[in-house]
């Protein structure tokens, strides 16, 4: 027997012109223990064959907000939707959904193949189905060899894999991925992205993936929801959380930033302390924040004839093989660059050099206050 498995198309709240809605739903949803709320009143929508990122630090609330959908932890309040049907008091076995773990929870005593085969022998599934279910299963994941080993005789990258065969083997709606790389080395937790997102473009099915690595969140997601203190500070795609942060914390947890408390100056300026700034981005309050990636305050050359342009003193230079991090002082505020590789060749800035800086009229990015 041959599994169809669904080929992934752009996320999208219709089948066939009819709208179908988002496949999995968290309105309102809040989770108190005791007097402590570690969710508080968030709403999401995530569409059929998305790939959805939980993004943020230990402690935001994003693995309990995973656990409601997945039905391992009930909401103190709000509801969780799954395929427009109200899961909320539904018992996770019940749901169409599955859960991949950072320690695989695999079972030690069974071979791999019996691991994989676990769900559908759950579900009374015949034999010959199972039997080619799992061979395609572990075809998916390129460990057909391992199928008479035991977990311990893998690798952790390889026991990842079995247990996203175990996962998907019983062709669920949505599968759930709580910091899935977390317990493998940096080269392996690369390898194994791709093998993630090929593997969720080849089968389809919409993923939800809990990381608090913004790399791994800006590398495989359709979207990103990034969640601060229980709540959702911005969801966007990946450019846009990127380019146009909203907060002033989603501005320094995605990449590296200069964030700026600046006053309103006149029409299309802004000033911190002796230093004025010019932005064609609207400042609507008269103390905004302001973000300016490192790698936007352009240095030598490239600074020349920029609509904001200084000299700066350099402070400091930070060597990181394929890029270098300058600290500058210019009009008495402390300015980052970010120089690559290719530029950063040679000598490059030396420490107490005074060097063009400038940056674009679009690089100031203003910031919204969150939400208290």
């Amino acid at each position: 027997m041959t599994i169809s498995w669904k080929q992934k198309s752009a996320p999208s709240t219709t089948v066939n012109g009819v709208d179908c809605g988002p496949v999995v739903e968290l309105r309102n949803t809040s989770k108190f223990y005791g007097d402590v709320c570690v969710v508080n009143a968030i709403s999401l929508e995530i569409h059929e064959g998305e790939f959805f990122a939980l993004l943020g630090p230990s402690g935001c609330g994003k693995t309990t907000s995973l656990r409601m959908i997945a039905g391992f932890e009930e909401p103190s309040l709000g509801e969780v939707r799954i395929a427009g049907r109200n899961v909320t008091d539904v018992a996770p076995y019940r749901r169409p959904v599955n859960t991949v773990f950072q320690n695989y929870a695999l079972f030690p005593h069974m071979k791999i193949a019996d691991n994989v085969a676990y769900p559908l022998k759950m579900q009374k599934v015949g034999r010959s189905e199972i039997r080619s279910r799992v061979a395609e299963a572990l075809e998916r994941v390129d460990m057909s060899a391992a199928a008479t080993r035991l977990p311990h005789q893998l690798s952790g990258g390889q026991r990842q894999r079995i247990a996203l065969a175990r996962a998907l083997v019983a062709q669920p709606r949505v599968l759930l991925l709580d910091e899935p790389l977390g317990a493998l080395d940096l080269k392996l937790r690369e390898h194994m992205l791709t093998v993630l997102k090929n593997l969720q473009r080849d089968v389809g099915i919409t993923f939800i993936y809990v990381t608090h690595d913004q790399g791994e969140a800006l590398a495989m997601s359709d979207r990103i929801a990034v969640m601060n203190k229980g709540v959702v500070e911005q969801v966007g795609l990946p450019s846009e959380i990127y380019h146009r942060p909203k907060t002033p914390f989603v501005a320094g947890f995605i990449g590296k930033t200069n964030l700026l408390h600046c006053q309103r100056g006149s029409a299309g300026e802004l000033r911190v302390g002796e230093l004025t700034m010019r932005t064609d981005n609207p400042v609507e309050r008269g103390t905004p924040t302001v973000s300016l990636r490192h790698e936007c305050v352009l240095l030598g050359d490239a600074a020349i004839g920029q609509p904001n342009s200084y000299h700066g003193v350099v402070r400091d230079v930070t060597f990181f093989g394929h890029e270098k991090e300058v600290s500058l002082d210019i009009a008495g505020q402390t300015i980052v660059s970010r120089v690559s590789g290719i530029v950063s060749t040679g000598q490059g800035p030396r420490v107490g050099e005074s060097v063009p800086v400038g940056w674009s009229l679009t690089a100031p990015v203003i910031l919204e206050e969150a939400a208290s």
